[in-house]
């Protein structure tokens, strides 16, 4: 599960690749698919969230910011 941590509503655009960077902030840049572009970051919000380690970030379906906890160190059985 997963809990959200900002609302925006951010409105996607197709062709675009949205995530939360280094900063705490939501950026964009264009998808290269297949394609090796120059591609340009471009800050959508201006959050400034605070990451904590063991927790993956992202933007949901509705546009607002998110988490969940990383599941690392978990081994399939053969």
């Amino acid at each position: 599960m997963s809990e959200k941590i900002a609302k925006i509503g951010i409105k996607r655009e197709i062709g675009y690749l949205y995530f939360v960077d280094k900063q705490g902030d939501v950026s964009r840049s264009i998808m290269a698919r297949g394609i090796k572009r120059n591609s340009v970051i471009e800050k959508i919000a201006k959050i400034g969230i605070k990451k904590e380690t063991g927790y993956l970030y992202f933007v949901d379906k509705q546009g607002d910011v998110s988490r969940s906890i990383m599941a690392r160190g978990i081994k399939k059985k053969k």
